[in-house]
Parts: C-alpha cells; sequence; structure tokens
C-alpha cells in the first residue's frame, strides 16, 4: 500500500525509516518531509497539512492506504477526524482524544476522575488567584501551560520567584490558561502503548533528557537526547503502569465519547509511592522515537493498521532485548533560544554504518549541502550491547560529523550507564 507520513522531524525520519522497512509498504511520502526522509521516499513540501481537504484530496489521488501523523499539532487541530470522513485510514487520535497532550487541564481532571495517580493540582485561567495559589503552597512548584508548548511549557520552580515569573509570562498571552502543580520526586521515565480504544500493548520505554546542559541544568528543551530501555521501568513496574493508569486513561475516555487511538505517551515519575502520571502526549515522542524505532524488530505497518481497525488482539510487538538504543540531538548554538540557520553540515555519511544511524530534524538542501534549519537538528544514534557501550558508539558518531556552529550534551544516558557500573561491581 502507499502510505503517507505527516511531519518534518527526527522522529518523522526514524518512523520513515521504519516505515519503508515494511513488505505492505509500496511507496512512501512524507509530507514536508526533510532531507533525511526523503531518503526513504518522497517529500511532498507543496501539500500543506493544515489544509485538511487538500491532504485528503492528495490521498485519493495517490491510492494512500494508511496516513499516520508524526506531531502533536495536526492532531489536535483534527487531522485525523477530517481524513476518516472522507473514508481515509489514519493513524493517531481524533481531535477530542488529543485533548490529552492538548489540555493538560482535561488530562489533570481526567486522573482526578479516573483515580490515577499524578501529583496534587489546581487550573487557572487569571494570574492573581494563580499568584496566591503558589504562596500558598511555596516552592518547589511546577508551573505548566494548559496547551501545546513544543516541550518548553513548563517551568520546575525551585522558588518562589521562579513560579511568580514563569506566571506572569504564561498570563501575557490572551485566554491563557495554567496547571500549577505539587512537585514529585523519583526518577523520570517514559512508557509508550499502542491503543486501539479499548486495548492497549506496551510499546517500549525510554528516558528522555530535557535540561540544554549537562548535569540536567539549564531551561527545559523539547529533548536533548534519550535512551531505551529505561530498565528502572521494571516488569513490575510496567504492570502497574499498564493497570493504574493506561488501562483506567483508555476506559475514562471511552467514558467520555472519544475512545484513544493511537500512541499513549506516558511521562512517568517514579516515586517512592509508586508511578504517577507526569503528562500525556498522543503520539511517538522525539527523540524517544530515535531509540525505539532501531529497537524495533517487528513490522510496524501491521499494528498500526490493526490499532486503526480497533482490534489490537492477537498483536505483539517484538524490540531487540539484548541491545540497548541511545541518541544525542545536535542542536543549533543558542538553543533553545534564537538560533542562526543555514550553517553547513558535513560527515553524516561518515557517521552512519552497522547499527549507527543520523536522523534528521532541523535540516534542509541547498545547493548540493546539508544545512542547519532548526533548533535541534540531528539525532545521533546508535545499537550497543548495552547503554554504556551505546553511548561510546553515539559519541564517537558524533565526533564524526564536521559541524562547528552545532553543539550537544555529553551526558546522555549517565543514569544508565551509573547503574550499569554498579551492576558490573556486584
Amino acid at each position: 500500500m502507499n502510505i503517507l507520513l505527516i511531519g518534518s522531524g527526527g522522529r518523522e525520519h526514524a518512523l520513515a525509516w521504519r516505515l519503508a522497512k515494511s513488505p505492505l509498504c509500496t511507496r512512501l511520502f512524507t509530507a514536508p518531509g526533510n532531507p533525511g526522509t526523503a531518503r526513504h521516499g518522497t517529500n511532498r513540501p507543496d501539500l500543506m497539512v493544515t489544509d485538511h481537504a487538500a491532504v485528503a484530496a492528495f490521498c485519493a489521488a495517490e491510492s494512500i492506504g494508511l496516513v499516520v501523523v508524526g506531531p502533536e499539532a495536526p492532531l489536535v487541530a483534527g487531522l485525523v477526524d477530517d481524513l476518516k470522513a472522507a473514508g481515509i485510514r489514519a493513524f493517531g487520535p481524533t481531535r477530542d482524544a488529543a485533548r490529552l497532550e492538548g489540555s493538560k487541564g482535561f488530562t489533570k481532571d481526567l486522573c482526578a476522575a479516573c483515580g490515577i495517580p499524578t501529583a496534587a493540582f489546581a487550573r487557572f485561567a487569571a494570574l492573581d488567584p494563580a499568584l496566591a495559589y503558589v504562596r500558598q503552597q511555596g516552592a518547589p512548584i511546577v508551573v505548566k501551560a494548559d496547551g501545546l508548548a513544543a516541550g518548553k511549557g513548563v517551568t520546575v520552580a525551585e522558588t518562589l520567584d521562579q513560579a511568580e515569573d514563569a506566571l506572569a509570562a504564561l498570563f501575557e498571552e490572551p485566554g491563557a490558561e495554567v496547571v500549577v502543580e505539587a512537585c514529585l520526586f523519583g526518577e523520570e521515565a517514559s512508557f509508550f502503548a499502542l491503543c486501539d480504544g479499548t486495548r492497549a500493548i506496551p510499546l517500549g520505554t525510554a528516558q528522555d533528557h530535557k535540561r540544554v546542559f549537562d548535569g540536567d541544568r539549564g531551561p527545559n528543551t523539547g529533548g536533548m537526547g534519550a535512551y531505551s530501555p529505561a530498565r528502572v521501568v521494571t516488569p513490575e513496574i510496567e504492570a502497574r503502569v499498564m493497570a493504574e493508569i493506561i488501562m483506567p486513561t483508555l476506559a475514562g475516555m471511552r467514558a467520555r465519547g472519544c475512545p484513544f487511538t493511537g500512541i499513549l505517551y506516558a511521562g512517568l515519575m517514579l516515586t517512592a509511592d509508586g508511578p504517577k502520571l507526569i503528562e500525556y502526549n498522543t503520539r511517538f515522542g522525539d527523540p524517544e522515537a530515535q531509540v525505539l524505532m532501531p529497537r524495533l524488530s517487528s513490522d510496524l505497518v501491521p499494528a498500526l493498521l490493526s490499532a486503526c481497525e480497533g482490534d489490537l488482539s492477537g498483536v505483539t510487538l517484538e524490540f531487540d532485548a539484548h541491545r540497548a538504543a541511545l541518541t544525542v540531538v545536535m542542536a543549533a548554538a543558542g538553543y533553545p533560544g534564537a538560533v542562526v540557520r543555514g550553517s553547513v553540515i558535513r560527515g553524516i555519511d561518515e557517521a552512519e554504518g552497522d547499527g549507527l544511524f543520523v536522523f534528521q530534524a532541523g535540516t534542509r538542501a541547498e545547493g548540493g549541502q546539508l544545512l542547519a534549519d532548526g533548533g535541534r537538528v540531528l539525532a545521533v544514534t546508535a545499537l550497543g550491547d548495552s547503554v554504556t557501550d551505546a553511548k561510546a558508539r553515539a559519541y564517537a558518531a558524533v565526533a564524526r560529523i564536521d559541524w562547528p556552529e552545532g553543539f550537544c550534551r555529553r551526558d546522555i544516558g549517565f543514569r544508565a550507564v551509573a547503574r550499569e557500573a554498579g551492576d558490573r561491581e556486584t
């Protein structure tokens, strides 16, 4: 069948690579795509994904059998709804179901109603009551924009001044709403499940690194690197996540008349009291997809089709249990603030090889050269026999990329590496 992938980031490059491997995939189109996705199919930068009628017309003209929506914005905008209304099979949640990512307040209310473990919270639509609340609660405290914020709408305020500044900045936007949460303590992990509205099957774990600098310092970003699997998510914890978080969420969404089909990405805090939900994303993560896809040994396409049909019974997804994956994000200088675009990137071919991948995100091709064209630009990924091995291989690949204007964290995977070192010592 012909497949249309929506998006242009590193996640989409990783998905394009995996989808193109499927025997079921005859042709792969990516809209708008990037120079990386062009290696695995045909980019369609002329197709405006915000024009849902145009996307539907393209699907009809090209006999598209499956649309895979990568980013969150088209999901929240209802692209899946409009494609389904046109009789086109599309993987991802509907507009109403995508509220799990599109509105943190919606998700927190669902958690409260369904008994899903999460941080204590309050919602606000005005600055003054929000300020009064944080002053009453004290710091540390977490301030979140209610809507989509590209991974940068969260402030973990260590002082009241930081919380007040974050609130003031968010309420500068007309109509802003915020969620203020108690600060959870523990280790974070990402848990992925493939859902068909009723059922869910685990789709792997990862650990992201949100802060821009080594040692988890600096502002939050969209993610500076990740590794998989996150062995801190033990089989016992996985069972609790499925029973206490994922399945109650699916039941709650069905009860609200908006069953969830797609990828449910649970950001978790593993506290002393057990796993608690920090927030949901409703799609493959970025950069988590860049470590999940290389470890996946099953054909992804049949699983996505089964989810679209509302029947995951009998579907299994296999991952290489003996190999880890680690990705290092190379970003343009200045990220997550203003960045300079147009610097030349060389050495990608030299960096790739057996179990080594360079997934492109913020790039463009011009005049026979590859140019940086965004904040997070490359995701250099390696498979290894352990996280320690994958880290060494990934950073060796980073060293082969000639891009003086780029930078990366040097400590991706540090928690897992320390844990593996402790295991060796014992």
